[in-house]
Formats: C-alpha cells, structure tokens, sequence
C-alpha cells in the first residue's frame, strides 16, 4: 500500500508543478510554433514538449531509486 501513496504523492507534485509553469507562461516558449489562416489557429508547442519530457524523465529517474 505504500507504493500506492508514494505514486498519488509523485502525481500530484508532478501536478502541481505543471499547473505553476503553465501558469508562468510555459506554453509560450521561443520554438513553440503557432500557424494562423483565417479562422483556423494550429499551435505546436516543440519546446514545451522537449522541456516537460526531460524534468519529467529526471523526475521520474530520482524517484525510482
């Protein structure tokens, strides 16, 4: 059971802290790309992605030892 709460516990850390950098401006970075055409809006957020998978990965890297 407690590996249960250990991993609600990491969720919601990992939860919070996304919920704070999105809340900074995040989605926002140099290399997200946004392509507007009228009314059609496309937004890829390259950057946003690349940063998120590697504090996620080192997060997750920590915790697991």
């Amino acid at each position: 059971m407690s590996g249960l709460g250990r991993a609600l516990i990491l969720a919601g850390l990992v939860l919070a802290g996304l919920g704070v950098l999105l809340t900074l401006g995040l989605g926002r970075l140099p290399g997200d790309m946004v392509l507007r055409r009228g009314n059609l809006t496309v937004y890829f957020p390259l950057v946003t992605s690349i940063l998120l998978s590697l504090v996620l990965t080192l997060l997750l890297t920590l915790f697991r030892r």
